[in-house]
């Protein structure tokens, strides 16, 4: 597949080697040819206004003059996600001990998680490149979003997941139609599979391998609302689930970008990360002080973060460190007090990615390593529907009783 003059793709100017800083055209490449370093997108963005965002559409595509994607993206039939709420989160910070807390609650969209946001962004760009096919490797929330998009598209879907993925996840994908695989293996071995089609499949656009570079951009729609919810500004800090690592560096990238175009005040802030015990590559490597991320085999409840070689791994260290944030790790048991304590404080079940997120906020609390007194805000990615057998051992009704006022009384639940 070859970009031709007619192609759009907004904003978009080439691509750049983020190790070497090489730079190429546009195009359905993910690997630079000089030192195999990831590309991302460069940008033109010219100039762009609060008033020409805040007069676009109830959803991503408002900050389409700062994605990879066509012009008229908002006229194609696409499940349109993003402004998900942002939550004040009194009850949870006063459990916590600090000031002021935001979540960043992406439940709320349309197969309820955040890959809603990157899938949209990469099926724009995947057609507009002439790709006929949406797939991928997933550890879950990610084929849910393939395969409604393909379906809302009108297009075929392809989807990769470990066979031994959360049965919630597996029937909420195969609703939507399309070629749905299950593979004996983790999801590093499905991904390695998934690099091995894509090198065939040439009209086959998986989204987070040779159209990656455009997929990981619609991770920046969650720092751009982030920013706008709060009044066009910047967080002091913030605390973000690590699976590739993807969605923390263009949280970050967001930041960065409206600094440079003026849309909020340049500002310090702190970006944190989060990870589950069971597989914790990054964090390993932050506390350790190493500059490379180690693979490790998942072993977690958080299976949408069981990614043992995150390829952002590296770069959510720059981050973290250029910051002065940090990356923490929690275990499975307090993954699932995570889950309990959003739910309980502030009505939001989160999945275990959420869990793993409050569970990490609280550990950095607790430590003092995050300021109790700064504006945070964290991230919820997905709704706990999907991921019923981590919490379902440790809740139950409160009791059991005939249908009279007696039992009522003699259960002593008022």
């Amino acid at each position: 597949m070859a970009i031709t003059p007619a192609t759009d793709l907004g904003p978009a100017t080439g691509l750049v080697c983020r190790e070497c800083g090489s730079t190429r055209d546009l195009g359905p490449f993910y690997v630079c040819e000089k030192c195999f370093g990831p590309l991302e997108i460069s940008y033109d963005f010219g100039k762009v206004t609060r008033a020409d965002i805040e007069s676009g559409p109830r959803n991503i595509w408002r900050y389409r003059g700062l994605l990879p994607v066509p012009s008229t993206v908002a006229d194609t039939p696409n499940t349109e996600p993003g402004l998900t709420r942002l939550v004040r989160a009194d009850n949870l910070a006063e459990s916590l001990g600090l000031q002021s807390l935001w979540v960043k609650d992406d439940s709320g969209n349309p197969t309820h998680s955040f890959k809603d946001r990157v899938v949209a962004v990469a099926l724009a760009a995947a057609r507009e490149l002439g790709f006929k096919v949406l797939a991928c490797p997933s550890t879950g929330n990610l084929a849910n979003a393939v395969a409604a998009a393909a379906a809302r598209a009108g297009i075929r879907s392809a989807v990769f997941v470990p066979s031994d993925l959360e049965s919630q996840k597996i029937i909420t994908t195969a609703v939507y139609g399309g070629t749905f695989v299950t593979v004996d293996g983790n999801y590093d071995d499905v991904n390695r599979l998934a690099s091995e089609i894509a090198g065939e499949q040439d009209d086959w656009a998986f989204v987070n391998v040779n159209v990656r570079p455009y997929y990981a951009e619609g991770s920046k729609t969650l720092g751009y609302e982030i920013a706008e919810q709060l009044g066009w500004r910047l967080p002091d800090q913030i605390v973000v689930p690590i699976a590739s690592g993807s969605q923390l560096t263009k949280i970050d990238k967001a930041f960065q970008e409206l600094i440079e175009l003026g849309l909020v005040e340049d500002k310090p802030y702190r970006v944190f990360g989060a990870q589950a015990a069971g597989c914790d590559p990054v964090a390993a490597a932050f506390k350790a002080g190493h500059d490379v991320v180690r693979p490790v085999k998942p072993d977690t409840i958080a299976k949408s973060l069981a990614i043992g070689n995150p390829a952002d791994g590296p770069y959510v260290l720059d981050v973290a460190r250029r910051t002065n944030g940090a990356v923490e790790d929690v275990t499975d048991e307090q993954v699932v007090e995570g889950i309990r304590l959003l739910s309980r404080t502030e009505g939001i079940f989160g999945e275990t990615a959420g869990g793993v997120t409050v569970a990490t906020l609280r550990k950095l609390a607790e430590a003092g390593t995050l300021d109790p007194s700064a504006e945070t805000v964290i991230i919820n990615s997905g709704d706990g529907l999907k991921t019923l057998d981590a919490v379902a051992p440790v809740v139950a009704p409160s009791a059991n009783i005939p249908p009279s006022l007696e039992a009522f009384r003699a259960a002593g639940l008022v």
